[in-house]
């Protein structure tokens, strides 16, 4: 079964992801882990990708549709989660055409449907124990003791430096005005299947596997 997961930046779709990795053993195609790997391991679609990107350039679709191309034979047997691909009309059908090369379908494209301002709210309150990694949040989940990991003990804690409020608002307004459109292409195939986005993971866990059995 192959799926689009689709949702802005802080939706929480590489947790679901990594989720469906662990209890269904799909194969999560993350475009940008993809080209760094490529790049890393000197693959020819990776050394076509890092003369484009040292050039200050932009990756094009011919590159990620081969790379993406790469992936499915690798992954041969088990199904596919498109995170961050497709971003636009164009990528899609190239997408489809992947797939029929290969005797592969599209099963449901994944919207993980969020609030904006809930959102915003959710991401710059996030925070990290700088040595373990516990996550903590202002509003939804201090500490329970100030200034005191949970988990080890550690007073030193850490805050991603994009997590802010303009840089959030900016990734939504990315989404909307780039990725978005493509739902149209999928809503007229009957594949959108929303998702609340705002429910706990372990509720869109529960929704998100209620349509992978239906």
């Amino acid at each position: 079964m192959d799926i689009i997961l689709l949702g802005p930046p802080g939706a929480g779709k590489g947790t679901q992801a990594k989720r469906l990795v662990a209890n269904r053993g799909m194969v999560q195609l993350s475009t940008g882990d993809m080209l760094r790997a490529a790049v890393k391991a000197g693959t020819p679609v990776g050394l076509k990708a890092k003369a484009v990107m040292d050039a200050g350039e932009l990756v094009s679709d011919a590159i990620v549709s081969a790379l993406i191309g790469e992936h499915l034979d690798a992954s041969a047997g088990k199904g596919a989660i498109f995170d961050g691909y497709p971003r636009t009309h164009a990528q899609a059908e190239a997408l489809e055409l992947l797939l029929a090369e290969r005797g592969r379908i599209l099963s449901y494209v994944i919207e993980l449907v969020v609030d904006e301002d809930a959102l915003v709210e959710r991401i710059t309150g996030r925070f990290t124990c700088a040595n373990c990694g516990a996550p903590y949040h202002d509003e939804f989940k201090r500490p329970q003791v100030d200034g005191l990991c949970d988990v080890c003990g550690s007073t030193e804690f850490k805050r991603r430096p994009d997590d802010n409020e303009e840089t959030v608002r900016t990734r939504m307004a990315e989404y909307r005005a780039k990725t978005a459109p493509i739902l149209p292409y999928y809503q007229q195939r009957d594949l959108v299947r929303p998702v609340d986005g705002m429910a706990s993971v372990a509720d869109v866990a529960a929704a998100i596997d209620a349509i992978l059995d239906s």
